[in-house]
């Protein structure tokens, strides 16, 4: 039997006593990370490899099977299966809709055009742009296996008619600021409840992930949308879609606020020790690079290696706007130094792939 939508949003009377010790656990792994963050120098440097990994592991929930290390490898030049291309294509649009939605929210609030312009943005060019990518959907869909009915469906969304009244319900709640309602709880109710009002015809758990960071940057919680927990939630998939099942079916919010909470403790804290080791590896790397080229180039390369830690040998002679006999001696030093490993050779006029693997050692443990 399906479960038809029927909650009053936001919940009354939820019985949140019984988490306020994780409730606080939470609010403290997540200072801490967010101590951390306002502590960097470069936090678009640094946190570039996260931004990436974080959309290949919601994209991941959502069937995606290309990675981090694929994406650059294309943005490099090399080929793929048009299979391959798709995934690859999926996460890039979830990284640019992340970054521009933040940058929006970083001086308004949301909005139901903001909403529409980030799916839009989200299923430009790939699989489901022919499911109305920027519009809110006008017929009524459900959530079950692959090729069943309506009846056979496990959760059916609200119909198309009361949409515009549950999102500008919806809108209300997120732009709501004051102190009745903890942050991350908030956080909480917000990506559920957008789960399940479901308003876009595909692409629905993607932005509901995206609101999670946008809405703690929005409330002061981080000093920017980089706390991503679909590493969590892509490990634990099977009781993320229960809990929020749950509130469908048996109005459990506060079981789906619990797991939410564990979700950011524990993905606060691997965040945390993550960003420590990208920062130990920055400065081991910034020393290894000065000494060895000194150059007042080396920055500018080691910057390059943490943004794009798969590229062609001739990228640095592009980025730097140095000669390319430099460039490549710049790049024969690295080589040999063992700061970079090549990883295909060069063929006719395709220059070396190379992989500063140091970086995805740290980052492919997330």
């Amino acid at each position: 039997m399906s479960i038809q939508y029927q909650q009053k949003f936001p919940p009354q009377d939820i019985r949140l006593e019984k988490v306020v010790a994780l409730i606080g656990r939470a609010n403290a792994s997540l200072s801490r990370y967010d101590g951390l963050l306002e502590s960097l120098v470069n936090p678009e440097v640094m946190l570039s490899p996260l931004v990436m990994k974080e959309a290949e592991l919601s994209s991941r929930i959502e069937g995606t099977i290309a990675t981090a290390n694929e994406v650059y490898q294309q943005q490099a030049g090399e080929k793929f299966t048009p299979e391959k291309d798709a995934d690859i294509h999926e996460i890039l649009n979830y990284r640019s809709t992340l970054r521009n939605a933040g940058e929006i929210l970083g001086r308004s609030s949301l909005s139901l055009h903001l909403l529409r312009q980030m799916h839009e943005n989200l299923m430009q060019g790939v699989r489901g742009e022919d499911k109305n990518p920027g519009q809110f959907r006008s017929t009524q869909n459900w959530i079950g296996p692959r090729g069943c009915t309506i009846d056979q469906a496990t959760y059916v969304p609200p119909a198309p008619y009361v949409l515009q009244e549950l999102l500008e319900q919806f809108i209300e709640f997120v732009n709501k600021t004051d102190d009745s309602i903890d942050p991350i709880v908030q956080a909480a109710m917000i990506h559920a409840q957008f789960e399940l009002i479901h308003p876009f015809d595909d692409g629905n758990g993607r932005i509901g992930r995206i609101l999670i960071p946008l809405f703690l940057m929005r409330r002061g919680s981080i000093v920017s949308p980089s706390l991503y927990i679909s590493g969590y939630l892509e490990s634990n998939r099977d009781k993320y879609y229960q809990c929020l099942e749950n509130i469908s079916d048996k109005g459990d919010w506060l079981g789906w606020i619990e797991f939410f909470l564990n979700a950011v403790i524990e993905q606060s804290e691997n965040n945390l020790i993550l960003v420590r080791k990208i920062i130990s590896l920055y400065e081991q790397k910034k020393r290894e690079i000065s000494d060895l080229l000194r150059s007042d180039q080396s920055i500018y390369i080691l910057d390059m290696l943490f943004d794009t830690p798969v590229f062609r040998a001739n990228e640095l002679h592009r980025r730097l706007h140095i000669q390319r006999q430099r460039a490549a001696q710049y790049i024969r030093a690295l080589k040999d130094s063992g700061i970079i490993i090549e990883i295909r050779p060069s063929r006719g006029r395709t220059p070396a792939l190379l992989s500063f693997e140091d970086l995805w050692h740290i980052t492919d443990r997330q």
